[in-house]
């Protein structure tokens, strides 16, 4: 009976430090210019590109509900985590689900488990990712592991202006080893790297800096003076 009485207690206990953060995103196309030159149109949740990033703690379950107001299936997968015992939240088009039809819905239920770090969570139906539906997704330690004065996130994206069905075209008929470059701009935080705002730094203060590639295809080399 003790036992017993021991095991449903800490069970509560975990119930009690997990929690369900509840995020919906509202899929649609949106025009912007993300080069600083050209207006393209890309995709977006909430009337916001880039999508905001979204943070949980380790443990918790994070309830993603994606409404979709495109023209074309949508499906969302959460680069990086293991979803054990829940494949069929992986999100990927046509392999674990058939997808969200145009005006549909559908909340993943996206369990951290013990997992914690830098992730980040994206179209993964054609390649809706490369139009902008990716964002990070950030799961923060239940106790920090190091001490720090500012959390700094860096997200890079290779961006084209490209529609979705020409670059498929194009992959098609060229080998893995010679993909083409159609993505002629690199962005750092959404925006034109050459034009994004510099990050500044200050003497006696300690600094995470959080650098995540979204990008679809392209490999970035990072440098800090």
């Amino acid at each position: 009976m003790r036992f017993g009485l021991a095991v449903q207690l800490l069970v509560f206990g975990v119930s009690v430090l997990a929690a369900r953060v509840q995020v919906t995103w509202d899929v649609g196309y949106k025009s912007i210019s993300r080069d600083g030159f050209s207006t393209w149109r890309a995709i977006g949740a909430n009337g916001q590109v880039p999508i905001p990033p979204i943070y949980v703690t380790q443990g918790d379950v994070l309830e993603l509900t994606a409404i979709n107001h495109l023209d074309k299936p949508i499906t969302l997968h959460a680069h990086g985590l293991f979803q054990r015992n829940s494949t069929f939240y992986d999100g990927v088009g046509m392999v674990t689900e058939c997808g969200i039809p145009p005006g549909g819905q559908y909340t993943y239920m996206i369990d951290t488990g013990e997992q914690h770090g830098l992730y980040f969570i994206h179209g993964h139906y054609g390649l809706e990712m490369s139009e902008g539906l990716r964002a990070p997704f950030i799961i923060q330690e239940k106790e920090q592991s190091t001490e720090y004065d500012e959390d700094i996130l860096l997200t890079l994206e290779d961006w084209g202006q490209q529609p979705e069905g020409e670059l498929i075209e194009r992959l098609k008929q060229v080998s893995t080893d010679s993909l083409p470059n159609d993505y002629k701009t690199g962005l750092v935080n959404g925006i034109n790297g050459n034009i994004s705002q510099t990050v500044q730094f200050e003497c006696n203060r300690r600094y995470r800096i959080r650098v995540l590639n979204i990008g679809l295809d392209q490999s970035f080399k990072v440098q800090i003076p």
